[in-house]
């Protein structure tokens, strides 16, 4: 098993980095051969430049501003997103690594013919799991639509191999939650790892749960 994690949280020390930790434990644990890209540290540009954007159809050339990125999304057959929902959606860094990295070629086929669609081109990805933090209620996510967790579920979810695993785990009401609801939902996230990637289920050391 070979996972790729995509972390994205300007704080070190948030609850988000206790539940990526959780699930590299549980990684570890099962013996999955791991990549983290924590895309605030390494300081990714989410930005799709004029150029890219003029480049963007000419593959391959189309990935040279971000291969690095792009070689470990051909290397992993597990895709892992951990990050903050920020209004009811994706964090704008973590919706510009999709604009940059996920390109055609590489995640899609373009259309062939007039009245076609894309094609799905990440049929090697066979296991995806989206964990996030909620400042708002679950009922008021759902009412707004949970446009990141379709997103990822769906859109990039239509890319990867057809009827690949999936899984997803929020922890709502971030600003209110005490300690032990946070401790519960990290043992939540262990337990989903390890259903996603089929590890072992001995009980992680959770780290210190902090404010989102």
């Amino acid at each position: 098993m070979r996972a790729l994690v995509v972390y994205c949280h300007p704080k070190e020390g948030s609850f988000a980095s206790a539940v990526r930790d959780t699930v590299m434990d549980r990684l570890n644990a099962a013996g999955a051969e791991t990549r983290l890209r924590d895309l605030y540290a390494e300081g990714f540009q989410p930005v799709l430049s004029n150029g890219e954007w003029s480049d963007y159809l000419d593959a391959p050339a189309n990935r040279a501003p971000v291969e690095s990125h792009v070689s470990d999304l051909e290397w992993c057959d597990t895709l892992i997103f951990v990050y903050p929902t920020w209004w009811y959606g994706l964090p704008a860094m973590l919706k510009g690594w999709l604009d940059r990295v996920l390109l055609p070629d590489v995640a899609f086929l373009m259309p062939k013919a007039e009245g076609e669609t894309i094609r799905p081109g990440l049929h090697h990805i066979e296991r995806m799991g989206v964990f996030t933090t909620c400042g708002a209620s679950w009922w008021l996510t759902r009412i707004v639509g949970a446009p990141g967790k379709r997103t990822l579920l769906r859109g990039v979810g239509f890319l990867i191999k057809p009827r690949a695993r999936k899984i997803f785990a929020a922890t709502y009401l971030m600003d209110s939650a005490t300690d032990a609801q946070l401790q519960s939902h990290l043992r939540n996230v262990a337990a989903k790892t390890d259903k996603l990637i089929g590890g072992t289920r001995t009980a992680p050391a959770m780290a210190q749960a902090a404010a989102q």
